[in-house]
């Protein structure tokens, strides 16, 4: 069954905002989503962390279910875990929409990005800050988002590390050569200060946590900032 909340399509020209629930204030997680929401927020994007394959522990799909009962926001997870394969089925019926795995994960790549399209989501790949792009390669023909990680994953609030810029400029290269519409997302210490210079490198999709849900602006000022407005 396809996603009823399917993210916008990477053909569209603009840049897509996907503030990281990581960020929220999670004594109230409804208001922060509805906030953002309302505030001109494209995409939520979640992060599920297992302890193993980075050293946290975040959100499983209950959570994810309870959230989609309030939003109409597509959701976007983003699974940070060494067995992502055991969780595709649970968080597609929790409501996701999109899940990315790890290129640098324990799964058989090829059989969970079919997984994943087959329990009704689109599906991405994820590449740490230490894996080269050639990684995702071998495997865009069967993705509809790829995400660079411009901090190593774990921890929000990280600093982002602008000597990720010319992988995104490869990744931006490949995707066009391939002639697919395929987003290109980056997370890591994206925020107004250097949003620009990722979109200038070829990103279609910012993952901003800390610089929207902890603005003193405001979501909706903070989501303008980063389009560039």
């Amino acid at each position: 069954m396809p996603s009823l909340h399917p993210l916008p399509s990477a053909s569209v020209p603009g840049v897509l905002i996907a503030p990281s629930l990581l960020a929220a204030d999670f004594t109230r997680l409804g208001e922060e989503v509805r906030l953002i929401e309302a505030g001109g927020a494209d995409i939520l994007h979640v992060d599920v962390m297992d302890g193993h394959f980075v050293p946290n522990l975040t959100l499983g799909p209950p959570l994810v279910e309870s959230l989609r009962r309030i939003s109409s926001l597509p959701f976007d997870v983003h699974l940070m875990l060494t067995n992502p394969e055991r969780f595709v089925e649970p968080f597609a019926r929790a409501g996701a929409d999109h899940i990315t795995v790890h290129v640098e994960s324990a799964a058989p790549l090829p059989g969970v990005l079919d997984a994943i399209r087959a329990a009704g989501c689109t599906a991405g790949l994820s590449v740490k800050p230490g894996t080269p792009a050639s990684a995702v390669l071998p495997y865009l023909d069967k993705v509809e988002l790829v995400l660079v990680m411009t901090v190593e994953p774990g921890f929000g609030g990280q600093s982002f590390m602008a000597d990720m810029l010319p992988k995104i400029r490869e990744l931006r290269a490949a995707i066009t050569a391939s002639g697919r519409a395929v987003h290109l997302e980056v997370d890591g210490g994206v925020g107004p200060a250097n949003a620009a210079s990722v979109v200038s490198a070829g990103a279609n999709m910012l993952v901003a946590g800390t610089s929207v849900f902890r603005s003193p602006a405001g979501a909706s000022a903070a989501i303008r900032q980063l389009r560039g407005g």
